[in-house]
């Protein structure tokens, strides 16, 4: 009986898949599709969980099958990340005018994303004491007491680590075993050694210009056949977010929500004040928030329901360069550092949330200034290298607690609401890092504002070469 409903469940599913395809031929907007791709997929998962229950085989074994579209679009998606990272930082240095410079560009990049991971962990400790959440009102059932048990042994790992360790994490030493994204830093150790390929093409223009435009022509055709592969892999986005939303309000227990429904509520709202951060400053730079929110509302949709900054980096660079008028190399950097570095909701708010709920449990005064101002300081700090993908706020948690001399059981207990709350967060770390490349564009006099201006770009359009 439940291989019947199993492939039933795959049946509807390949029926939904369908109808998105359909929509495709009859040249729907892509913008129009993802949302349908969304919607449809809440409706299925839903209906799922009332039919079957969140914990049964049938929903394990169809969202199993499920996966080879959901998690399948998310791994082509990864596919791509560091070609693209390579080429388009080489490409955009090389290409660099006189009056451009990489320094400035990443100078104020991360400057954008540490001060708003520092308004963010502002917000989520405003936010905690509003609510007065306390960690040692949390209950502690057999998966939260194993998943402790997990990060306690991973804090010796952390705690053996000095900042100016986890600063030399960034440098690459290998960067061919970067590339397969070995360590949380890869992205940006690949990013630096990229960075220097293109730095050494600006020097051999003055010493050997032939090999210079050799290379120059080279990269060139690489950028043009990667960014064709990135069109091909975004146009099958409606049917990764179908699947993927499909998974995740099947197998979300209701019940384990509702326990710890008021933290659930509190790091939304929390959420949601930074995104209203995020807006102000985008129109405090000349921009019109209510575009802005349209143009990378599509972006924000992938980033919720994949729970991967790394894997959004492709729809971040094409968000910002086709539809917000970044250039390039500031699309590119703001997007690859955003994935790793001053992550607005997952090393922002939820660490400083987490330290608040724990600090009355251990005798400090969460309302205490000198408190208040070391947990901002440290989560700015910690915000370094905090891996682009889901779990990502658990380690910058742990970076935070041991540094604050804090007990890390509290981030075991909150396992049951992790995924939800970190759809949210990634869509904020997302957020944060299109703003940061946004700003930049227009302090260094990079942004065009006809293309910000000009009516929606679809993101699967062709990019000219």
């Amino acid at each position: 009986m439940e291989t019947l409903q199993v492939i039933i469940n795959v049946a509807v599913m390949l029926v939904l898949i369908g109808l998105l395809y359909w929509m495709q031929k009859k040249h729907i907007s892509f913008t129009k599709r993802v949302f349908t791709g969304l919607g449809l997929g809440l409706v299925f998962g839903i209906l799922l969980q009332l039919i079957y229950g969140a914990g049964s085989g049938t929903i394990e074994k169809s969202v199993d099958w499920f996966s080879i579209v959901g998690s399948g679009y998310v791994s082509l998606l990864q596919m791509i990340v560091i070609p693209l990272i390579v080429v388009s930082i080489i490409s955009a240095i090389m290409n660099l005018k006189g009056n451009q410079n990489i320094g400035k560009m990443s100078f104020s990049i991360i400057g954008t994303l540490l001060i708003t991971t520092a308004i963010a962990a502002s917000i989520g400790i405003g936010v905690t004491l509003a609510f007065d959440l306390e960690g040692i009102n949390v209950e502690s059932g057999e998966a939260e007491t194993a998943r402790t048990q997990r990060l306690e042994e991973q804090l010796v790992d952390v705690e053996d680590m000095t900042i100016p360790q986890q600063v030399l994490e960034f440098i690459p030493s290998n960067p061919f075993e970067d590339m397969t994204g070995a360590r949380s830093t890869s992205t940006i150790a690949v990013v630096i050694f990229s960075a220097f390929v293109g730095i050494a093409v600006l020097g051999l223009d003055r010493k050997k210009p032939e090999q210079a435009d050799t290379f120059r022509k080279m990269i060139n055709a690489l950028y043009a056949v990667v960014m064709r592969i990135v069109t091909l892999v975004l146009r099958l986005t409606p049917y990764g977010i179908l699947a993927l939303i499909t998974k995740v309000t099947a197998t979300t227990n209701a019940q384990e929500i509702l326990k710890l429904g008021e933290f659930v509520i509190a790091s939304y709202v929390a959420l949601l004040l930074m995104f209203v951060v995020h807006l102000i400053l985008v129109t405090a730079f000349g921009f019109n928030p209510v575009a802005y929110l349209r143009k990378v509302m599509t972006t924000l949709v992938f980033a919720f329901t994949s729970r991967s900054s790394a894997a959004t980096i492709p729809l971040n660079v094409e968000t910002q360069t086709k539809k917000l008028g970044v250039s390039a190399g500031i699309a590119n950097l703001s997007a690859s550092f955003g994935a790793t570095i001053g992550q607005n909701g997952c090393a922002g708010i939820y660490p400083a949330m987490v330290a608040v709920m724990i600090a009355p449990t251990v005798g400090i005064d969460p309302l205490s200034w000198d408190f208040i101002i070391t947990l901002i300081l440290v989560v700015m700090i910690s915000s370094f290298g905090v891996a682009g993908v889901g779990g990502g706020a658990t380690f910058a948690s742990l970076i935070v607690l041991s540094t604050m001399n804090l007990p890390v059981a509290l981030v075991g207990l909150l396992i049951s609401v992790e995924p939800l709350i970190d759809m949210g967060r990634t869509a904020l770390n997302v957020n944060g890092s299109m703003t940061s490349g946004l700003i930049t564009s227009k302090l260094l006099n990079e942004n065009d504002r006809d293309t910000f201006n000009r009516p929606n770009t679809e993101l699967d359009a062709p990019t000219e070469a």
